[in-house]
This record gives C-alpha cells, structure tokens and sequence, in this order.
C-alpha cells in the first residue's frame, strides 16, 4: 500500500509527480510501434477486443451528430474503426497526453482521410481540456492502467459525458481461470520484454507494461470505481479468460 505522495510504476514504488513522466518515457519509445506492441502484449488479440469495444458502442449510421472522445488513444486505432463503421454525423476527438503518439495518429487520419472527421488534442486523462457535457461517447482502450490517479480520470470521463452519454474501458484484466493464469504469466514476464527487445532494441518499455497489468484492480474492483466515479449501470465484459475486460457505465 502506497502512502498519498507515492504510487506504483509497474512493481517499482515512485513519486505520484514522476509517474507521468516515466508513463510519457514508455510511450515515446513504442510511439511508432504501438500496433506492434499491443500484438506483442495479446497476441494479437487486441484487434478482435477493439472491434467488440466498437460492436458495443455501435455507433449512429446516419448523419446524426455524434461525438465520441478516445482518451490515450494517440495512433487513432480506436478512432479510425468507430469512424468506419459510424455514419456521416459521427466525429472523433482523440486526447493522448504523449505528442508523439499524436503525431503518428494524425499521420494515419491524412493516409486513410479521416483528417476532417477527426481532432487529435494533447491532454491529460485526469483533467481533460474539454467543458462539461461535451461528448456523446468516451472510450479508452489499454491507457487507464497508466494514469496516475484512476479515480480521477474516471471522474472526468463523467465530467465531460453528456447525459446520456456512454463509458467503455477496454483494458487488460486479471485471469481467473487455473492454468491459464499461469500460463499467461510465463508468457507475459518470460516472453514478452524479450520479443519487444528484439523487435525495438529495448525491452524495458514491455516490463513495465507487463507489470502495470498485474497492478490493475480485478474486474469487480475496477467495476466499483465506475460506480464511485458517479457512472451508473457499471457492467462489465471478460474476454479471453480474463485477460482483457470492457467495462461499460453510463452518464445518466
């Protein structure tokens, strides 16, 4: 347990002021190979959880407004496929604290021409730089493990929700099922910092994302602090034995 001026970086204890930091360090190595990364870390399985994330929005197919916000979600993954499946009144936001994340988004919303549908905004998780009430929707997909203070992000996300508007975390979760667990854990710490070392030359960014996932609450914890952030109706979907879950809340 972490006392009120400290907090965790994967296993290590550091200062609550140096986990952005360190966080924003992660990500401006992987930047380029974000895509890569999440393979390394799902085994490719994140592509199928994102297009479930999307499934359960499901998004207007018609030409009424819709905004959504994608916080930490820099590369426009999220963003691109609720704009291919969403209808001409769909629009994006997408808000990552890391400019180089953003920058190989923007690049990817010009190549695929999504430039004049989508925003790409520097801002943090936890005090977004949005008025109240803004968005229709807000997603965040495998970026709310690495915010220093979760109950604040979660606060903000009901903040800058509409009423009505809708809450989905895609993020990765805790494995009840025996062996599996095991399983997992061999590939995970023996397994994955190694592949990301041969693949970017550096394995350390993959250690710490390993252990961020095991300091992630289970899925009943983070359940409840939906409910605590004032989203109602709090649910929650297990993928793949646990490793990865959406929760889902509401902005009533």
């Amino acid at each position: 347990m972490t006392d009120s001026k400290t907090t965790h970086f994967g296993f290590k204890t550091v200062a609550e002021d140096d986990k952005a930091g360190l966080v924003h360090n992660v990500f401006e190595q992987v930047a380029s190979r974000y895509d890569l990364m999440n393979d390394l870390m799902s085994g490719g399985l994140h592509r199928a959880w994102k297009q479930v994330m999307i499934d359960m929005l499901n998004p207007p197919r018609t030409a009424r407004p819709f905004h959504l916000i994608d916080v930490a979600g820099g590369t426009g993954d999220i963003a691109f496929r609720f704009l291919e499946r969403g209808g001409e009144g769909c629009a994006v936001t997408v808000c990552d604290i890391n400019e180089h994340m953003l920058m190989v988004g923007q690049d990817r919303a010009e190549a695929k021409a999504f430039a004049d549908k989508c925003e790409f905004a520097c801002g943090d998780a936890e005090k977004l730089p949005f008025p109240d009430n803004s968005f229709d929707a807000y997603t965040i997909a495998f970026g709310i493990r690495n915010v220093t203070h979760i109950d604040k992000a979660l606060a903000d996300a009901r903040r800058v929700l509409k009423p009505g508007g809708r809450f989905l975390c895609l993020e990765f979760s805790q494995v009840p099922v025996p062996l599996l667990d095991k399983v997992y854990d061999s590939y995970s710490f023996a397994a994955i910092p190694r592949i990301g070392k041969w693949v970017t030359g550096d394995g350390d960014p993959y250690q710490y994302l390993v252990e961020s996932i095991r300091r992630f609450p289970d899925q009943e914890t983070f359940k409840r602090m939906i409910e605590e952030a004032g989203l109602a109706r709090a649910s929650y979907r297990t993928l793949t034995g646990g490793i990865a879950a959406i929760h889902s809340g509401w902005r009533l």
